[in-house]
């Protein structure tokens, strides 16, 4: 018996929807729609891919997408005032600073000096700190993707052993506190976890947002384990998870595809904290 595929575009319709919908609200309250400005530094592929794709997704909600296309020798000073600026902005509802930044820029400052308010993908320290305590409300995009489709799944993470494979301050540690928040044991692997397999083994849910084609085959789960496959990498082959999927799915109750699984779910997600940020700024310049 095979498991279960989890389709990820239902569900971020479901979240377009209701999204729309808190759009056609803001427009009665305030008599504009949400403007949100995505900040993109060099040529990345991937990246101007991504954007496309939150692009679309704005257009089909009805919030205005921005764009601030830098080269990829702008300096961090520049962005910076760049950034400073729109935070004094009151046109500007929500800002998203498209990673991968060039090396020669530092995460901290640039999240030190974007608005928390404004801050769409909650790295921010004050919204990464809210979260660690428990106050969930901007939240990063891909470990908010994943809690919706446990939620959609009707899965109850109290008591389940939850082990994720990345300690990233964009995936893992977000998500290992959402989880944690949701009272689920825990356990984080990375790159220097030895015996990944022993401890992917005794995982209910096993998260995997490796970046390793192939990382995970049917021998590191247990039987009718949940698996969400956060990856994705282009090959020669096309776009690949971490997951070696038909063999996994042959022994898991459920799997994410990639690509269609958490992908269309983040995008549904920033629109989400897109309507988030807007209702703050909203708020707060009709206080003034």
């Amino acid at each position: 018996m095979t498991g279960r595929i989890i389709q990820g575009r239902p569900i971020a319709e479901k979240i377009k929807d209701t999204v729309k919908s808190e759009v056609d609200s803001f427009k009665q309250l305030y008599g504009y729609i949400p403007s949100i400005l995505s900040i993109i530094i060099g040529d990345n592929p991937e990246a101007h891919l991504y954007l496309k794709l939150r692009d679309n997704a704005c257009r089909t909600v009805g919030i205005k997408s921005l764009h601030e296309v830098l080269s990829s020798d702008t300096s961090e000073n520049e962005l910076l005032d760049i950034i400073k600026e729109n935070n004094a902005s009151n046109n500007i509802h929500g800002m998203l600073i498209q990673f991968p930044l060039p090396p020669h820029f530092s995460l901290n400052r640039i999240m030190n000096t974007l608005s928390p308010d404004k801050d769409v993908e909650g790295f921010t320290p004050r919204n990464l700190g809210n979260l660690l305590i428990g106050t969930e409300h901007l939240v990063p995009c891909t470990p908010l993707a994943v809690i919706e489709i446990l939620d959609h799944e009707q899965i109850d993470l109290q008591g389940k052993h939850v082990v994720i494979v990345n300690h990233s301050t964009v995936v893992g540690k977000p998500l290992t506190a959402l989880c944690l928040n949701r009272n689920a044991t825990v356990t984080v692997a990375h790159v220097y976890t030895q015996d990944l397999m022993k401890m992917t083994q005794q995982a209910d849910i096993l998260i995997t947002a490796a970046g390793v084609p192939g990382l995970i085959t049917s021998h590191h789960i247990k039987k009718d384990c949940m698996v969400i496959d956060v990856s994705i990498v282009k090959t020669n082959e096309g776009v690949s998870g971490d997951v070696v999927f038909s063999e996994v799915l042959e022994k898991a109750s459920w799997v994410t595809p990639v690509p269609g699984g958490v992908g269309p779910v983040t995008v549904a997600c920033a629109l989400q904290n897109m309507m988030r940020t807007a209702s703050i700024i909203a708020k707060g310049s009709n206080d003034e």
